[in-house]
């Protein structure tokens, strides 16, 4: 006889269904499965066998063909134990098909015939939505994170007695709640870290006020212990509240690279990525045998920092600038093309020579050609997509120990949001919502220059070398700042505080 149950498998972070059909017939016991399959979905049919036995339903002794569906599409994970289980049974007259005609299934199972939890499973309930299947089977140590998703019934089981009691209408099971308000309660205000802890340093706080304000990316460069690394943790806490489509974005990235817990099903706070400079392009970027997200991704919506940029691997930094540019990445492989979403803001930090101390002569003892290769790690055509560089000085003594403390993290948010709902009003109904974002001709539109200040960029121009995109971001920067001061139009003093914030384009 012959049985079909709906399964799916994700690629990049969409998932696409998969159909599992089952053949069971008199002939040689046999067990095959087909369908263009890794090497742990052909190892399902062992888990099933063993799965089944344990749980007091074994198959009798039959040829039984599965089959996965489309068969040209590569199929990966252990998601489809389950499913290939029922699609047995039913196949075998042991379940009603009727049953698994309106659900999706999804599940991995041990050889006790325990449910365990798999990875990806919001893209899965998404998936199901959106092809109009009500209800979706999943672990139960998934069943919350697929609840996130409304419009669709999420069941939770714990081992093949539940499903196969449930199917035959021996036991009730209840689909799992989830109160979205409640788990976005959780919000950037309960940052630990604050800006009010940091002394002096007055200028780099506002450059990453600007930063923040317009989504820009910002490069911090200083001594070692001056606060490049303090400044960078806090940035995420000066940032708004993420509305439910942003957290669903990230948590759906989080989801496919299996980093929830039974606790954690949803992102609710922006996410702030530190890898360490070892890191390869691949983790970085994404990818692999079986491709997943890479920090880029992990970082949407928040903050990718790389602390000491320079001593990243060339080809690490290098491959940022399509990223940095057009907020996706799109990694190719033999069998198929996965597109990421890389919509962060980075944040990086740097000393300003190879001991860290120039151009303190004092302390430096670094020849001009050691500066200049070291500044040079991080190439120009990567600096021009760094819209803001900031030198952070040393920490004086009496900055330190002073009583005074800085302002806090809530009162520069506020300033940052009352900045962003000016750019959402005015990006409204376009495909972005921050200056950042702007191309070249949306910058010539909202980006516009009386005569004084033509003149200046005339000159700023020639004198720095500027490039086309360099030109560009500083006023992206430009506009940010008179969103800020709450200006119409782009001044003179905004020009000229967005060209203090490219100076170490112009020493390289």
């Amino acid at each position: 006889m012959y049985s079909n149950v709906k399964s799916a498998s994700v690629y990049g972070i969409e998932a696409k269904l998969i159909n599992v059909e089952a053949d069971v017939s008199d002939g040689l016991p046999l067990f095959t499965m087909v369908g263009y399959l890794a090497s742990e979905v052909k190892e399902a049919k062992d888990r099933v066998k063993t799965a089944l036995k344990n749980s007091n339903y074994a198959l009798r002794p039959k040829h039984i063909t599965v089959n996965l569906s489309p068969a040209d599409i590569r199929k990966a994970g252990t998601a489809f134990d389950l499913p290939i289980a029922l699609a047995c049974l039913a196949a075998s007259d042991i379940l009603p098909k009727e049953k698994l005609e309106n659900m999706l299934i999804v599940g991995e199972l041990g050889l006790d015939g325990k449910v365990n939890r798999i990875s990806g499973v919001l893209p899965i309930c998404i998936a199901a939505k959106q092809e109009g299947i009500p209800v979706v089977i999943v672990p139960k140590g998934n069943a919350k994170e697929g609840a996130v998703v409304e419009g669709v019934e999420v069941i939770g089981v714990e081992d093949m007695g539940d499903i196969i009691e449930y199917l035959l209408g021996a036991r009730e099971l209840v689909p799992e709640k989830c109160s979205i308000d409640d788990v976005l309660k959780v919000s950037s205000s309960e940052f630990t870290e604050d800006f009010a802890d940091i002394s002096g340093q007055e200028a780099a706080k506002r450059a990453a006020e600007i930063a923040v304000s317009g989504q820009h990316n910002i490069l911090f460069s200083g001594p070692p212990g001056s606060g490049k690394t303090m400044l960078a943790r806090r940035i995420p806490g000066i940032m708004p509240d993420m509305s439910f489509e942003d957290s669903l974005e990230i948590s759906r990235i989080y989801s496919v690279a299996g980093l929830f817990n039974d606790e954690q099903y949803l992102i609710t706070r922006r996410p702030f990525r530190s890898p360490h400079h070892t890191c390869t392009v691949t983790s970085l970027i994404g990818g692999g045998v079986t491709p997943k997200p890479g920090e880029i991704s992990l970082a949407v919506n928040g903050v990718l920092f790389l602390d000491e940029m320079p001593e990243f691997g060339r080809e690490a930094i290098e491959a940022l600038r399509q990223p940095l540019e057009d907020r996706f990445v799109t990694v190719s492989r033999l069998n198929a093309t996965y597109t990421y979403p890389a919509g962060f803001m980075l944040v990086a930090s740097m000393n300003p020579c190879p001991c860290g101390h120039y151009p303190d002569r004092s302390r430096c003892s670094c020849t001009e050609r050691q500066i200049k290769q070291y500044q040079r790690r991080i190439s120009q055509p990567v600096l021009d997509r760094i819209d803001l560089c900031v030198s952070v000085s040393e920490i004086k003594y009496d900055e330190l120990n002073s009583s005074k403390h800085g302002e806090t993290s809530a009162a520069i948010r506020e300033r940052v949001m009352r900045a962003r709902e000016v750019q959402l009003e005015r990006y409204k109904g376009m495909p972005i919502s921050f200056n950042s974002e702007l191309t070249g001709k949306m910058t010539t539109e909202f980006c516009p220059l009386g005569p004084e200040e033509k003149t200046l960029m005339e000159k700023a121009f020639d004198k720095y070398s500027l490039s086309a995109r360099g030109y560009h971001r500083l006023l992206k920067v430009s506009r940010t700042i008179a969103d800020m001061a709450g200006e119409k139009d782009i001044k003179v003093p905004h020009l000229l505080e967005a060209l203090c914030y490219r100076n170490l384009d112009f020493n390289s």
